[in-house]
């Protein structure tokens, strides 16, 4: 099952090049709002009037799972089960049953149960993104969230949430100044709770009014903040870029702090804590280089511990933490890629790996931590595989992540004979399988980060999956095992995180800075040369037929590779040098292509007409938003569909007009589309809120 390690390279993950986040943000904002608001829907219905219309109300989108990925993957001898990234957990101060988690791209959810059951709450709000909660200390029916998640989606913020009600029901307290920014932390002050902090990609910010308005108190990028447990008037402890700054006028101003043996230079990533019951002892824990690095202050004197043997800081900017034990000032946890507790006697701490443990492991890449309000002890870890409880301080875990829908989909393939069968490559959790079930659970088939996958149409029982970078592997007996295809590990060959993988009877391909092909499903694999320029990759590809492919690029380009005994290429006219996110081809006119670009700056699907040679925009009444994927309905050539970062929009007119069709889907991003031809379902896969289906006329 872990054929693959867990990737610990996410830096080369990003699926697109971006614009500037707050015009990126703005757009999906605007999008998100126009699909949400029954106002703006009945204008929109109006001025779509003139324009061929559906013949019947699309019917709802319906979720599909995962709602549980049993036998996840560890980096121990076990497996747990697991369902998707947490960036954030908060334990209600006055009811440690009461929970609330914030997904990376999935949104806010709710357990009343100590985890047993969760609602998703926010489904509904301009970005999914979250990337901070926190209850009021005083008052815990008022909850705030930051949207825009700091590790990954930053670029997705909306503003910050409130919650009058712990957590059911959310509004935006502000948009302004968080277009666009992503969230760290979010701190409510215990004497002043009409005082928040937040720590995001751009500073440190301040609200005295509950969150209504903000003010940047420092610049530069914030990842923590540790306030004193009575206020921030006493001491509030930040951790920046530049190291590590205290305040003692609530956030007004900053002054460094001098820490012993400090690494030169900006840090990697840094966070700092305070011990609740002796809060003149805290921790700081900083990554810089190849070192890890950790503080601890006794009244005010510094001194240099030495970080846990062997953690890994290569993901230090996308998973890191320090939380102090409320009740043991000589007790702390450290997170990266593993959690370790630590035991500080005489200067020195003793470590324990409390997350990669033998056969007591749960999933790698830790993101938060929270103990429970009634007994400290009780810790609750947030991680790439989703959320997990321990009784006795990490000792061992019990998973909390069944009926949580926030897998994070990257690609999906199905079976032709029934919808009710497919594949999808996940972020972190693997190659799944859904068969049906009626309680949502799909099956791990492959470890490690789940890139793009395909299916023989001809003989299904043949399936393809990668894992990142230029890797795939083969099973004749639709993923209960695999085979290799002898492409070199570690790739040797440079391409995107997650390249391109096309499947058309016993051709298939994988694109890279080379295209990799065979023509009889297995290797060995003939390179053919596609003269990109630096840094620039595929980005995209599709089969015309099994002798005929198309491939964009990361710069916007179309190129035509076809077989005549050897493989031969050709450029075709580019739509717009910018990210080519899909290519699909009219099944009734091998002629007509169509493209989606995930970049803004210009029109995002295009149309060609005359295999490449001109192109048609076909933007006109989409969002100004990135588009991810596009499908052509097989029986009626001028209907197509297309998934963007927010939303799933038809035509009926071959691109000249579209509407929305996106009735009862979540506002998380729309990464893939297939249109199940036989069954006649449209699925839809996305990031951190699983995949839905919706039946097509």
């Amino acid at each position: 099952m872990r054929a693959r390690p867990v990737s610990a390279a996410k830096a080369g993950r990003a699926r697109r090049a971006t614009p500037a986040a707050k015009a990126l943000a703005l757009s999906i904002t605007k999008a998100a709002a126009a699909l949400t608001s029954p106002r703006r829907r009945r204008r929109s219905t109006r001025r779509r009037a003139r324009a061929p219309a559906p013949a019947v109300v699309p019917a709802a989108w319906q979720a599909i799972g995962p709602s549980l990925i049993p036998k996840g993957q560890t980096y121990g001898s076990n497996v747990v089960d697991v369902i998707g990234r947490v960036s954030s957990i908060a334990v209600d101060p006055n009811d440690p049953k009461h929970l609330l988690l914030g997904a990376a791209g999935g949104g806010i959810w709710e357990s009343q149960n100590t985890g047993a059951a969760w609602a998703a709450r926010t489904d509904q709000m301009p970005s999914l993104a979250i990337g901070a909660i926190a209850f009021d200390p005083t008052n815990p029916k008022k909850v705030y969230a930051g949207s825009g998640e700091g590790n990954f989606y930053a670029n997705l913020g909306a503003g910050v949430y409130k919650s009058l009600n712990g957590g059911t029901t959310w509004s935006v307290a502000a948009s302004a100044p968080f277009v666009g920014v992503g969230f760290y932390d979010l701190v409510v002050d215990p004497e002043t709770p009409a005082v928040l902090y937040a720590a995001t990609t751009n500073g440190f910010y301040k609200s005295t009014n509950s969150g209504a308005g903000w003010s940047l108190k420092r610049a530069g990028k914030c990842w923590d903040i540790s306030v004193h447990p009575t206020g921030g008037t006493v001491e509030i402890l930040a951790a920046f870029a530049d190291g590590l700054f205290v305040s003692i006028d609530a956030g007004n101003s900053f002054a460094a702090v001098a820490l012993p043996s400090w690494p030169a230079g900006n840090l990697a990533r840094l966070a700092v804590d305070h011990v609740r019951s002796a809060p003149a002892v805290a921790y700081a824990f900083a990554a810089k280089g190849s070192g890890a690095y950790l503080w601890r202050r006794v009244g005010a004197v510094w001194t240099k511990i030495a970080a846990p043997t062997g953690v890994n800081i290569n993901q230090a900017w996308y998973d890191w933490y320090v939380a102090a034990a409320p009740n043991n000032q000589n007790q702390v946890y450290i997170g990266a890629i593993d959690a370790y507790r630590g035991t500080v006697s005489g200067g020195t701490a003793s470590w324990t790996n409390i997350t990669t443990q033998g056969g007591n492991s749960i999933h790698p890449d830790q993101h938060c931590l929270a103990f429970a309000p009634n007994n400290p002890q009780v810790i609750y870890a947030g991680n790439d595989g989703g959320i997990y409880r321990s009784a006795n301080s990490g000792a061992s875990w019990t998973t909390l992540n069944k009926g949580l829908g926030i897998t994070e989909i990257e690609y999906l393939a199905s079976d032709p004979s029934t919808w009710k069968w497919l594949m999808a490559g996940t972020q972190d959790n693997g190659t799944i399988r859904y068969t049906g079930s009626s309680a949502l659970v799909w099956d791990p088939i492959a470890g490690g980060d789940g890139g793009d996958c395909g299916i023989n149409q001809l003989n299904p029982l043949n399936v393809y999956h990668s894992y990142y970078s230029v890797s795939l592997e083969r099973s004749t007996n639709k993923g209960n095992t695999w085979n290799e295809l002898g492409l070199p590990w570690p790739p040797t060959l440079a391409s995107l995180f997650y390249p391109p993988v096309e499947v058309s009877g016993l051709t298939v391909a994988i694109g890279a800075a080379s295209l990799l092909v065979t023509r009889n499903g297995v290797q060995p694999w003939t390179t053919v040369p596609l003269g990109l320029s630096s840094n620039e990759f595929p980005s995209a590809m599709r089969a015309v037929d099994a002798n005929t492919l198309l491939i964009g690029t990361s710069a916007g380009r179309v190129l035509r590779v076809w077989w005549t005994g050897a493989w031969n290429k050709a450029q075709l006219t580019s739509p717009a040098p910018r990210y080519i996110s899909c290519i699909a081809v009219d099944p009734t006119n091998p002629q007509r292509f169509w493209i989606t670009i995930s970049q803004i700056g210009g029109a995002l699907v295009y149309r060609s007409d005359n295999a490449g040679s001109a192109w048609v925009n076909c933007a006109a009444g989409l969002p100004a938003i990135p588009m991810n994927s596009v499908v052509v309905d097989p029986a009626n050539f001028k209907r197509v569909w297309v998934a963007a970062d927010v939303g799933v929009y038809q035509t009926l007119d071959l691109g000249s007009s579209w509407g929305a069709f996106s009735n009862g889907l979540p506002n998380a991003m729309a990464a893939d589309l297939v249109l199940h031809k036989q069954d006649r379902m449209l699925i839809c896969a996305t990031r951190n809120r699983g995949a839905w289906v919706t039946p097509v006329p």
